[in-house]
């Protein structure tokens, strides 16, 4: 293991072990050291996001994302969470939403994206479009037996929750 990952490793590590300020002060360093290194810039961002700093961790989340093949499969799908996410807490409600959308695009079965696309998309005011996604996320990734019983009622209504049955039974039209 060579400086870089020997520094990287314990910063991430203080992070997990709970203490994200001497975490945060070892990766500011290591970022400035590495402004091309993807996973510093990575590490870099979400030891912000824990510690509350958002406005902070944008510049490193897009730094990662920035740099080809920088990152693992998972961690781009994380780092795109994270930015899309801090948008979002930002109040960048439209960017959280273009981050989101298109993050939700290139990884289909990460329910969790699609889980905070659909908070930015209410944040946008498109309320049909966000119960929509997060409806047919729960009938699809539920494991509740009595979900999984409504699950095809579930998804249908979810395309148009507006519907309903013209019914004269009662004598009224």
């Amino acid at each position: 293991m060579n400086d870089r990952d020997t520094r990287l490793a314990d910063a991430v590590r203080l992070r997990e072990n709970g203490h994200p300020t001497k975490a945060r002060e070892r990766l500011v360093v290591l970022a400035e050291e590495l402004p091309y290194d993807a996973q510093v810039a990575y590490q870099t961002a979400w030891v912000h996001d824990t510690l509350g700093l958002e406005a902070e961790a944008v510049p490193h989340y897009r730094r990662a994302l920035g740099t080809p093949g920088g990152l693992s499969t998972d961690d781009r799908a994380n780092a795109l969470l994270g930015l899309g996410s801090t948008y979002r807490v930002l109040g960048r409600y439209e960017q959280a939403v273009e981050t989101l959308t298109a993050a939700s695009a290139e990884f289909p079965e990460n329910g969790a994206l699609r889980a905070f696309l659909s908070m930015a998309l209410f944040n946008v005011g498109r309320h049909h479009d966000a119960m929509e996604l997060l409806l047919t996320l729960v009938a699809t990734t539920s494991d509740d037996p009595n979900v999984a019983e409504y699950r095809p009622a579930i998804e249908h209504y979810a395309q148009d929750l507006h519907e309903t049955v013209q019914s004269d039974s009662f004598g009224e039209a």
